[in-house]
């Protein structure tokens, strides 16, 4: 069965939302047109989102087809096919099961030409959003079975200029991961190449991967000490597995952003740390709800963190693993979390602020006045 979500407005971009769908919420699909207009309008900006979780389900089914791995059938059974490998459940056992939604995009991204079409096609995809500025993260290390992790990471920076031309009110920054299952020698080699980057707009580095499995962030300490001497933003992913105190050890690493990090509401002491330090949650509800983080959409603790002062901005993840868009979460979050539409669009500018555009800070000035200017058009979005 499939539903539109209820108001949204004529024209809108929003696909078919199944009700079997990962993301799908009868709360945010019963909001006003108005409120579904405006958030469709509304300039965002997404720090947390992955290239390999955000494929077009017809661009995969196409790529798949030419590695013969989709086996005949009806054009809607394949398109079924690709959709059960590339879709994640509602809810999953843990982390790892949620990888491996994963396993099928890593096989599809192998050559230069998947990954600089498989970039362009989602900046495209997140201008139908709404997106203005988003920083879009992969890990170069596995796209590379036939490329040098130079011409992988090449492929990708060409893939993302080519989609800011196709859509030029997008900006778009890429972030290189690290797995946390790496040895620390290719940490230090992958932050080197990302380095020969830095003026091409990849300025970040992130670490993510199986937290059970290897739980130390500290082990790529001089991967990260490489990174930033290159002017490069570090990140990390932390609390999908171990509660706060996998949040506690990346705060260690020194670094100004934490990708997820929902556990960290469980601990007043580490609440008060990362106020004190001014470090942002890059915050993921549908995401985290899949993965068992927290058991309900509606438990999530970002309003809780937000109210209590705690910096933090909101995003997909993964739009194709999660079935979703920046404007879907945000309404799930208002209808679902409460968030308040003044909270939202605080949540949304404050993004900018800690997005990592370091060495261009006119485009971030730019960008600000972008946003400013809308709001002072939108008294919905006003602090009551």
């Amino acid at each position: 069965m499939q539903r539109y979500a209820a108001g949204a407005p004529a024209g809108s971009p929003i696909e078919p939302w199944a009700v079997d769908s990962p993301s799908w919420d009868p709360a945010a699909a019963a909001l006003p047109s108005e409120t579904w207009e405006l958030l469709q309008r509304m300039p965002k900006a997404e720090l947390h989102l992955h290239l390999d979780g955000s494929l077009r389900l017809a661009t995969a089914l196409e790529l798949a087809d030419g590695l013969g791995l989709v086996r005949a059938g009806s054009d809607a059974d394949r398109l079924g096919w690709i959709r059960d490998g590339l879709v994640a459940p509602r809810a999953v056992r843990d982390q790892m099961a949620l990888l491996r939604a994963f396993d099928l995009p890593v096989a599809l991204m192998q050559t230069e030409a998947a990954l600089e079409r498989i970039a362009a096609e989602l900046v495209e995809d997140l201008a139908t959003d709404g997106t203005r500025y988003a920083e879009i993260k992969w890990a170069p290390t596995l796209h590379v079975r036939q490329l040098s992790l130079h011409d992988g990471i090449a492929a990708v920076v060409r893939g993302a200029d080519e989609g800011m031309r196709r859509a030029p009110g997008v900006v778009v920054r890429l972030v290189a991961v690290l797995l946390r299952s790496h040895a620390p020698e290719l940490g230090v080699a992958m932050a080197e190449a990302a380095s020969g980057f830095v003026d091409r707009g990849l300025t970040g580095f992130d670490l993510a991967g199986q937290e059970a499995l290897h739980p130390d962030p500290a082990l790529h300490a001089r991967a990260f000490e490489l990174a930033r001497g290159a002017g490069l933003g570090v990140t990390i992913h932390a609390g999908e597995w171990g509660g706060a105190a996998q949040v506690r050890r990346a705060m260690k690493v020194g670094t100004s952003r934490i990708e997820h990090g929902a556990p960290a509401w469980d601990d007043p002491g580490l609440l008060r740390e990362l106020i004190e330090r001014a470090v942002t949650l890059d915050l993921c509800p549908t995401s985290n709800t899949q993965a068992g983080i927290v058991g309900r959409y509606e438990d999530h603790p970002l309003p809780r963190l937000m109210r209590a002062g705690v910096a933090v901005t909101l995003s997909t993840d993964d739009r194709t693993v999660s079935d979703l868009s920046l404007m879907r979460e945000y309404a799930r979050a208002h209808a679902s979390l409460g968030v308040t539409l003044p909270e939202l669009w605080a949540i949304d500018r404050h993004a900018l602020d800690v997005a990592f555009l370091h060495h261009e800070e006119a485009l971030r000035a730019r960008l600000r006045d972008e946003f400013e200017a809308f709001g002072r058009g939108e008294p919905r979005l006003a602090e009551g």
